[in-house]
């Protein structure tokens, strides 16, 4: 099995072991107009059989160090648009999910993701917020390719600044590696 790992910035990039998996690491840059573009490419040079973000999350309803599974997906731009033909809600099955992780409860929920670092509201739906993950999917829907996020909380909007976000990534690293050794299928 080839998976591509995709994370916006070095700081979010972690080293994980999946048996009888090839991992490559995609840094695809912050914002969704950079996800899609790195993330198309990827596919296209290394048809993989999954895509999996991994990083940072802001929230409103969470604590910092929560982790979450991801597999839907709100684009929060978009969702301000009606037109035909344009979506803003992508949701994808489990089948991905439990191929990775053990029978072990994940906590699940939806990723609300837009082209701006949210510092404040309280209309904001999804379990966690990023900038990234609805491009990804969006990216993987078109190409037939299974996708998931798994967020780490960081932050709480309206709480924290983006100089305290960028500080607890050393966190979201070690709550991510983690995650991934506690939960992924050994066998």
């Amino acid at each position: 099995m080839k998976i591509l790992l995709v994370y916006a910035i070095p700081e979010e990039k972690i080293e994980i072991n999946i048996p009888n998996a090839e991992v490559i690491y995609v840094e695809t840059g912050m914002g969704k107009v950079n996800a899609a573009m790195k993330t198309m490419r990827a596919i296209c040079e290394y048809h993989p059989d999954m895509v999996i973000n991994i990083g940072s999350a802001g929230t409103l309803n969470h604590k910092v160090g929560d982790v979450f599974v991801c597999n839907h997906f709100i684009d929060r731009d978009l969702r301000k648009v009606t037109l035909d033909g344009v979506t803003s809600e992508i949701e994808f099955g489990n089948d991905a999910i439990k191929r990775i992780f053990s029978e072990r409860e994940l906590v699940y929920g939806t990723c609300n993701t837009g082209d701006s670092f949210i510092t404040q509201g309280n209309d904001i739906e999804g379990d966690v917020i990023d900038m990234e993950s609805f491009a990804e999917a969006d990216v993987c829907r078109e190409m037939g390719v299974p996708f998931f996020a798994v967020k780490y909380i960081t932050d709480v909007v309206g709480q924290n600044s983006s100089e305290e976000w960028f500080a607890k990534l050393a966190d979201a690293r070690h709550g991510l590696t983690g995650f991934f050794n506690e939960n992924v299928k050994r066998k």
